[in-house]
């Protein structure tokens, strides 16, 4: 396929949202940092926004490392920096991006000095296996989250078949069934139902349809030559055992946020991934605080609160005494605006600092942060994890609800606040994330674990160091 002077072409595709695209970036500029040129495809829709965020010099990108787009064939959207619905961007994964994808191929490979040599894929891409298979271009998947969650959506249909799920009567959400323990996954004894990606609920009808995705999705995935994950061994052992007894080869190539310092440079390191603007004015107010004095408040680029939930979290973090940095998404609240009511705004100033959007690896390192109030997505748990800061977890959709319980269950790193929010209860954990004995306990544990995720990532004999220089090898020998 082209002389052996050429570089090895990596195409990478993530799902078309904000923490999918992070890591994905992340491994595309590793790889080019190796020798590969590179090729990213984001959708129309968050390529622009990304040129919004940042220097859009910067997204032109370098003669080995190039951006490409396919449509989404959603209708634009009101807010132009509101994240998609879930349900409707894997619909649109579903009918409207093969064909796009495969003429975008067909050029990359036609007239080009450099034709794709190999497909990286997220998982929820998978589309993109059948036009690589008719190309006769290898392809591995990207499992952008973590073990534990993977296993979970691969108990979707057995969860079906037992008649655990769907839920059939609202009250099964609150009357302690979701309790019940399910004894079914060898490394994840104890997990309960609450804690399976809530999808298979089935409360409504977009999630029978992403129930329907995601089966297909993860059964695609047992096809695949190969698979890696956003994860390190020494965290999720046991559980990376099971995947690989399940899956094809499986290799944890995480935390790519570590791996990323130690292996790229120069002026690629300047791309991010972020479809918000970074507001970085917030560094300079942590450096005005006391090391381990202040807890850091983000919900993630998806999940969505009440107006009352915002209050209620609000004055439970003014109660608890502590200095907090709260990122606020213009589109965190549903149906209403983001701002605080004045009483409330007025007694944040003294100990609080809103902010819509940060960069969040920088605020997780700085020695002001003590703890983080989370959504639980997989790359706030990994980055966090990584930084050795302990967690309080408000999970909302998809893997939260399993990374929640891996923290707090498997790792001794965090503690699960209520849905139902009151500012009490706000406050009561905060203050014993911060100062009580067991927060202690969680901090001492995260920062073994911060320990163990640096080894990983340690060149050369890291576990994720050894795990990737394996596929880079895989990538390099499939040129033709």
């Amino acid at each position: 396929m082209g002389s052996k002077h050429k570089k090895p072409h990596v195409l990478c595709v993530p799902a078309p949202a904000q923490g999918h695209i992070n890591p994905m970036l992340k491994l595309a500029k590793i790889l080019h940092s190796k020798g590969f040129h590179i090729t990213f495809v984001n959708t129309e829709f968050n390529h622009q926004r990304l040129v919004r965020s940042q220097d859009s010099d910067v997204l032109r990108g370098l003669p080995s490392f190039c951006f490409e787009t396919i449509p989404d064939g959603l209708p634009i959207p009101e807010n132009l920096d509101a994240s998609q619905q879930v349900a409707a961007l894997c619909k649109a994964i579903d009918e409207n991006f093969l064909g796009p994808f495969r003429s975008l191929l067909t050029k990359l490979m036609s007239g080009s000095d450099s034709p794709v040599t190999y497909v990286v894929a997220d998982v929820i891409m998978g589309f993109t296996l059948e036009a690589a298979k008719e190309m006769d271009i290898p392809e591995m998947l990207f499992w952008t989250s973590g073990a534990g969650s993977l296993l979970c959506y691969e108990q979707y249909p057995n969860l079906l078949d037992k008649g655990l799920m769907p839920i059939t009567d609202s009250s099964f959400l609150v009357n302690g069934y979701l309790d019940t323990i399910y004894d079914c996954i060898p490394s994840m004894s104890a997990i309960r139902l609450k804690d399976i990606p809530p999808y298979i609920r089935i409360t409504n009808a977009g999630d029978e349809y992403m129930v329907e995705f995601l089966c297909r999705q993860v059964e695609r995935m047992k096809t695949a030559s190969t698979i890696v994950l956003n994860t390190y061994d020494e965290l999720e052992s046991d559980i990376m055992d099971t995947v690989s007894s399940i899956f094809p080869p499986s290799y944890g190539i995480g935390p790519l946020n570590l791996l990323e310092k130690e292996i790229v440079h120069g002026s690629l390191a300047s791309i991010k991934s972020n479809l918000w603007k970074e507001d970085t004015e917030c560094l300079k107010w942590l450096d005005s605080k006391a090391p381990m004095s202040v807890i850091y408040v983000n919900f993630g680029s998806i999940a969505v609160m009440t107006p009352q939930q915002q209050v209620e979290f609000c004055w439970g973090l003014v109660k608890s005494g502590y200095s907090f940095l709260w990122i606020i998404r213009p589109d965190l609240v549903v149906g209403e605006s983001t701002m605080l009511p004045p009483d409330l705004l007025a007694e944040t100033k003294s100990k609080g600092l809103l902010a819509s959007w940060c960069p969040q690896e920088q605020v997780l390192k700085h020695r002001s942060i003590g703890g983080y109030l989370t959504h639980s997505g997989w790359n706030s748990t990994i980055e966090s994890i990584s930084s050795g800061v302990p967690m309080i977890c408000w999970p909302f959709c998809g893997d939260q609800q399993t990374n929640c319980w891996l923290c707090c269950n498997k790792w001794g790193v965090a503690m699960e606040i209520d849905n139902d929010v009151k500012s009490d209860e706000v406050a009561k954990v905060v203050i014993e994330l911060m100062n009580g004995e067991k927060g202690k306990e969680m901090r001492k544990n995260a920062i073994d674990w911060k320990n163990k995720a640096e080894e990983a990532c340690a060149f050369p004999y890291g576990s994720s160091m050894v795990n990737m220089d394996k596929l880079i090898h895989m990538l390099q020998t499939s040129t033709k």
